[in-house]
């Protein structure tokens, strides 16, 4: 049973969020380090799939339209959303554009209980939306079974209006907090679900339904251990023979924490319907919120942007001077005329002061695009910022991290502070970091990717990549292979046949009109790549050649045409 402080949560998700946040035609999909972020109801019809690879989700539907994801368009278009659900509680919590969350106690004792609130909320969401309520976007309760003596898995099924019944457990994410989307229609929607902890509450949306108190954990039992968030212990309990969340929280407690360290008791809390971490009361929370005050008033928002890096810089310092961090973050801002705007954003320690930075600066645009500052609401004279602050919220003590040997840390943020204030000057995208890729030609093997962006890799950079050159890398890659002719000693072309065979020695290379002789040649490394896809099916073979003066260089033959793509130092 869960436990009598774990909190009553109800949370509010609009499937496929980030498609809602881009223009197109449908079909279209959104994507994120190459790979299928979410989609679109034609697309999905087509077979196109979250997390599926560009090729094969453009091979399933042609004529698929892919935009790349748009975090500001996505937090702007989410803030009427955050609005109708604030006019039930100023305690709203955004996670992410899409996902939000409010306390149910308070609320739910005003607007006459958990359902006639969720039903409200529903409502109020729908409207903001513009759209028609979903009749299965407002939960019924849930009728949890007990759990049967043969040990069989235990079935939940929720009570919804009339006589129909929506499944409570449909097919879950690896993460609760980034869901798999069910069948999205064309136009946004919403769906409402409450229970025991933010955890359950975002299952209890997914399937939109509501959970009796006390229940969560019978409710949770039946989703598979991927449910918990965590990958690798997830892999670990299917070996040893606990498939789902229900048979982890069978354990004992202390069996395992000495078993799976502090990760694995969290998961055991989340799956026992509990809090994350036990609470840890005090006595009195000590005061580290970080402002700035504005006199006169800044007219414009992009002044608070800039003070935005500072405060969070501060905030962090006195976060750790005080051995705490926080669970979320408040971004609250004051006009000249009295007006007040606040909201929460996720941190959990996670967030660096640029990343909490770059929050601040979409949800001041996210204001000013719903007219939040203006004189009437929407399209007035602003009156000018005064105050820009920001409060951590769920202080916890902080756990601690292993800090490298010789000032490395120090180091780190020197960096940080930097990359800080480059990106400032040339835009989020205007610093970028290599990443490696999966791919055969060294054009393929790294990426560039935003500084402080998350990366994962489309393929496995450790695949097998047959064709692959040797682990001796080219020190300048060209942007785009140059053409080249390849002669033998009689000056004819070499060229190459379908069975990766050499016409003659490669005697001369000529290279923008000048002749290079051919001292040394190794190849070739044929690759015969997307035969199943005629549109981007290619055959080409690669050469490395050692040319006068000791310089090396890689060719690549591809449709008897020859071309210079990198050279060695």
């Amino acid at each position: 049973m869960a436990d009598d402080r774990t909190p009553r949560v109800l949370v509010v998700w609009c499937p496929d969020w980030p498609v809602v946040a881009v223009t197109g035609d449908d079909p279209v999909a959104v994507t994120e380090g190459g790979r299928i972020l979410a989609c679109s109801a034609g697309a999905r019809a087509a077979g196109v799939r979250q997390g599926q690879r560009l090729k094969l989700a453009q091979r399933l539907c042609p004529e698929l339209e892919l935009r790349d994801r748009d975090p500001e368009a996505e937090t702007r278009r989410f803030e009427p959303v955050v609005a109708a659900v604030e006019a039930f509680t100023p305690r709203v919590e955004v996670i992410r554009p899409g996902l939000c969350a409010i306390p149910v106690k308070g609320p739910g004792r005003y607007f006459g209980g958990e359902e006639a609130l969720a039903g409200k909320v529903g409502r109020a969401v729908a409207d903001a939306l513009g759209q028609p309520l979903v009749p299965d976007a407002v939960p019924g309760a849930v009728a949890v079974e007990a759990r049967p003596a043969t040990g069989s898995r235990p079935e939940a099924t929720p009570q919804a209006p009339a006589t129909s019944q929506v499944p409570a457990h449909p097919q879950i994410p690896a993460h609760p907090q980034v869901p798999a989307h069910p069948q999205a229609p064309a136009t946004p929607q919403a769906q409402v679900g409450v229970a025991d902890g933010l955890f359950a509450a975002v299952l209890a949306a997914r399937a939109g339904v509501l959970v009796p108190a006390g229940r969560t954990a019978e409710f949770l039992a039946p989703y598979p251990v991927s449910a918990l968030g965590d990958e690798a212990l997830a892999e670990l309990l299917g070996r040893l023979g606990l498939p789902t969340v229900g048979a982890f929280a069978a354990l004992p407690a202390e069996s395992v924490a000495d078993r799976f360290g502090p990760s694995g008791a969290v998961a055991h809390r989340l799956a026992r319907g509990l809090q994350p971490r036990p609470l840890v009361p005090r006595d009195e929370e000590p005061d580290l919120a970080v402002e700035q005050r504005f006199d006169p008033p800044e007219p414009v928002a992009e002044p608070l942007v800039f003070v935005a890096r500072t405060l969070a810089e501060q905030l962090h310092q006195r976060l750790a001077g005080a051995g705490l961090t926080c669970r979320r973050v408040a971004v609250e801002v004051a006009c000249a005329d009295g007006r007040t705007a606040s909201r929460l954003w996720r941190h959990e320690g996670r967030l660096s002061a640029t990343a909490l930075a770059e929050r601040v600066r979409w949800q001041l645009q996210a204001w000013q695009g719903a007219g939040t500052f203006t004189g009437d609401g929407g399209g007035g004279e602003d009156t000018g910022f005064t105050l820009l602050r920001l409060a951590p919220d769920g202080l916890s003590p902080d756990q601690g991290r292993q800090l490298a040997l010789w000032g490395q840390a120090v180091a780190d943020d020197r960096v940080e502070r930097a990359v800080a204030r480059v990106q400032a000057v040339l835009g989020h995208a205007g610093l970028r970091r290599i990443e490696p890729a999966g791919g055969r030609g060294p054009g393929e093997q790294a990426v560039k990717v935003p500084w402080g962006e998350p990366y994962e890799a489309a393929v496995p950079t450790d695949a097998p990549w047959p064709g692959r050159l040797p682990e001796v890398w080219p020190a300048v890659v060209l942007r785009e292979p140059a053409p080249v002719r390849v002669l033998d000693g009689a000056g004819q072309p070499v060229t190459v046949d379908g069975r990766a065979g050499v016409s003659a020695r490669p005697a001369l290379v000529v290279v923008r009109g000048r002749e290079e002789r051919v001292d040394g040649w190794t190849g070739p490394w044929p690759a015969v790549e997307y035969w199943w896809d005629r549109s981007l099916a290619r055959r080409r073979a690669r050469f490395q050649v050692v040319v006068g003066g000791g310089r090396a260089l890689l060719l690549t033959v591809e449709g008897g045409a020859w071309y210079l793509e990198a050279g060695y130092d």
